[in-house]
């Protein structure tokens, strides 16, 4: 069975892109080899600068995928793996290539302007300020998230040197292609070997040492409690604040330095691990199941239930649970604010960004095959609870590449160190870009009125102190689900926005239009229920009298984060669809004047 989704999908997806996507970049869009970009006419050296469309592919996968398409499903299976298996697929069929590729295309038509500027310029000032402020919500709920999550990961002995000698790696890439000029093929043969090397060395006894020993600087590692945090929220051991500081302090250089310097080169030395760890997990379900030398049958049912207790109803609470895979508004702003700045040809968009998100889709089938495969023996799941996720969602992906790693020869223990290192390459090589993305947004909000936001290390730092106190504190834990909403919201309004651009020009836009109204009408109601069903409901209003004050305050904080994006999101919607049936209007007077 897990050989058979894995092929369903490469299928799929092969037909999206052969017939669905070229289609559309060739005859509506139709991409012009010849047409300067915002990256050949503003080249900076910091954010605009052409880049070979073999790097971007891997920067655009490696800056796009990250814990989503590896939580979400692993989340979501609880609804059973074809509900899971079916939005991931068409999801991408139909909405997450557009989006991805539409947003690039959107920005490089209009000299390479970021999500703010766009709205500015196609909907209205107002549109653009509340996106803004949506955008740095929401990315600040993806730092905390994100970083509270891994903190404790890169504390793990067999973690955190691996990931800083590939981080090193990166930034040598970086100067071998736009420093030396050295040839693409020998410096990825050269970086990936080191990091590849880098990554074997962290899990050996000897960097286990280096770590355990800066793990004990403060008492012990696991037991020592360096403070407690206020409101309940439980203690921080020194491991955890020191690596916190760690991966603060490596997403503030990926936000300041030129983006050629540090981030675009580590994300695509990252890719090829996270490519080397996909196919070689491919490769151990292909050889299991002909073998049986590991389990490919699935364990959780195809259909479990519409409504799961702990989460909600399969709609809306699937369609946002599974934030990345299938749609992904942080897609949109990559695409944006990153891509679309280092494109040297039209032509490269739909491999680049169509092509990453085809193949992000497949890694979240992954997960899902990880999932329905080991999550019952490995005691992830509990069929007794209706299949309800019992562990934490990463350890369930972690077990199941060491699985099928191991079917390769390697074993479970450094399948296990693999995966975890995995996982950290996933979301902190996307946290530095959220960083940058955040310091941006704070500059075109705030930056006319207080000057210094326009300062690049002032705006990152004021983002890595909010950060910290996410993570150190502990409310991420409350404002957490609200993610998934406002991650896929944000993809509807970037649909909404590539919709104006196509009327405006008189191109069929119903293939983006349609989606995003789908997504719009899904992320809302899904905002709202975890806001005012779950946040206010559940955890204030009808909360028992033991619950305390640090619970009552989480949940208030989850409220007003959602219902302040719901109200954005509706304002939003309103001037957009205004906006929308202005530029219908504007590109038919325009076809018609062509035609006379």
């Amino acid at each position: 069975m897990a050989l058979a989704a894995l092929l369903f999908t490469v299928i799929v997806v092969v037909l999206g892109y052969r017939y669905y996507a070229s289609r559309v970049d060739r005859d509506i869009i139709q991409a012009d080899p010849k047409r300067a970009t915002p990256a050949t006419m503003y080249n900076d050296g910091v954010d605009f600068m052409p880049a070979n469309a073999s790097v971007l592919f891997g920067y655009q996968f490696k800056s796009i995928a990250a814990l989503g398409p590896i939580v979400g499903p692993i989340a979501a299976i609880q609804f059973g793996w074809l509900p899971s298996l079916l939005w991931l697929v068409l999801g991408v069929f139909f909405i997450g290539w557009v989006q991805d590729y539409g947003s690039a295309m959107l920005a490089m038509r209009n000299e390479g302007l970021t999500m703010g500027g766009l709205s500015y310029k196609l909907i209205s000032p107002r549109a653009r300020t509340l996106l803004l402020s949506f955008l740095y919500i929401y990315l600040l709920l993806i730092m905390g998230a994100f970083g509270a999550l891994i903190a404790p990961l890169l504390a793990s002995k067999t973690v955190a040197l691996g990931f800083l000698l590939l981080a090193v790696a990166g930034v040598l890439a970086g100067q071998m292609t736009y420093r030396w000029k050295q040839d693409l093929l020998l410096t990825t043969v050269v970086t990936v070997g080191l990091a590849l090397l880098g990554i074997w060395f962290g899990t050996t006894p000897v960097a286990q040492n280096i770590v355990g020993w800066i793990n004990g600087l403060a008492g012990d590692p696991e037991t020592g409690v360096f403070f407690t945090r206020p409101l309940g929220y439980g203690d921080v051991t020194w491991a955890n604040f020191f690596w916190a500081i760690v991966m603060l302090a490596f997403c503030y250089l990926g936000s300041v330095l030129p983006i050629w310097r540090f981030a675009q080169p580590i994300n695509y030395t990252s890719f090829w691990f996270v490519f080397l760890g996909i196919v070689g997990s491919i490769l151990g379900i292909v050889i299991a199941t002909f073998t049986g030398a590991a389990n490919t049958s699935f364990e959780i049912p195809a259909y479990v239930t519409w409504y799961q207790p702990h989460l909600g109803p399969i709609w809306p609470i699937l369609f946002v649970t599974i934030s990345c895979g299938a749609i992904s508004g942080w897609h949109s702003l990559v695409s944006t604010s990153g891509t679309a700045r280092q494109l040297e040809k039209e032509t490269d968009t739909l491999p680049v960004a169509g092509g990453a998100m085809y193949t992000e889709a497949v890694l979240g089938v992954l997960s899902v095959v990880f999932a329905a495969t080991i999550g019952v023996a490995a005691g992830k799941y509990d069929p007794a609870q209706g299949y309800k996720l019992v562990a934490g969602a990463a350890g369930v992906f972690a077990a199941g590449m060491a699985e099928f790693l191991n079917v390769l020869g390697i074993p479970k223990e450094l399948g296990g160190a693999i995966g975890a290192v995995f996982l950290t390459v996933m979301a902190l090589t996307v946290m530095q870009l959220v960083l940058r993305f955040m310091r941006v947004a704070s500059a075109e909000l705030l930056g006319d009125r207080i000057p210094a936001f326009k300062n690049a290390h002032f705006g990152t730092m004021v983002a890595v102190l909010l950060t910290l106190f996410l993570v150190i504190f502990g409310f991420w834990q409350w404002i957490w689900v609200l993610f998934g909403g406002s991650n896929q919201l944000f993809a509807g309004m970037a649909l909404l926005l590539i919709s104006i651009w196509l009327a405006g020009q008189a191109k069929p836009y119903k293939w983006a239009f349609v989606p995003g109204m789908f997504m719009y009408i899904t992320t809302v109601a899904a905002l709202l229920w975890t806001s005012v069903r779950n946040a206010l409901w559940k955890g204030v209003i009808t909360v028992g009298p033991d619950a305390g004050f640090g619970f009552i305050l989480g949940n208030l904080i989850s409220a007003a984060f959602g219902l302040y994006m719901v109200a954005a999101a509706v304002i939003l919607f309103v001037d957009g669809v205004r906006a929308f049936n202005k530029a219908k209007t504007s590109g038919l007077a325009t076809a018609a004047a062509a035609g006379d």
